[in-house]
């Protein structure tokens, strides 16, 4: 199953470095990266909550958590940087969960409130509001055995 949780996070990564999301005039920081993929990752979580198992879910959470440690102890942070970067992660993750978790009937300036709240003078938000409607349209019509099928092109 691991092979198939590396998959489900590959493409997640490759959708959250999706360049068409990003404005050049910003710099691109491995923080609004993090925030990005875990829109992607909320969204997933969010949408096959009530379709896959729990323990599936739980797997691939814990999944994503060890990846991401990896990708910042590649950075080259220390185990103490490490622990604190990750509870601060951890908890990102947590509230962008419980802030769209009726994402569906907010309105648009909610919607950019939520996003302006992780990230600020988020670029082309609309644009991104539009694109997190079409992803989370894509996960309703597909299950997540269909994430894990090699790397998306959408």
């Amino acid at each position: 199953m691991n092979k198939d949780y590396l998959n489900v996070y590959n493409n997640l990564i490759k959708l959250t470095r999706n360049k068409e999301l990003y404005n050049i005039d910003k710099p691109d920081t491995f923080y609004d990266r993090m925030i990005i993929f875990f829109f992607h990752l909320a969204f997933l979580l969010k949408i096959n909550k009530s379709i896959e198992s729990k323990k599936n879910l739980q797997n691939f959470f814990d999944f994503c958590i060890r990846q991401i440690e990896l990708s910042i102890r590649e950075i080259g942070y220390g185990d103490a940087t490490i622990n604190k970067k990750m509870k601060e992660y951890v908890n990102l993750l947590f509230s962008i969960i419980d802030k769209i978790n009726l994402w569906e009937t907010k309105n648009t300036k909610e919607k950019k409130e939520i996003i302006n709240s992780f990230i600020d003078d988020f670029p082309n938000i609309e644009l991104f509001i539009n694109y997190l409607e079409k992803y989370s349209n894509f996960l309703t019509k597909n299950s997540f055995n269909k994430l894990t099928k090699d790397i998306l092109t959408l």
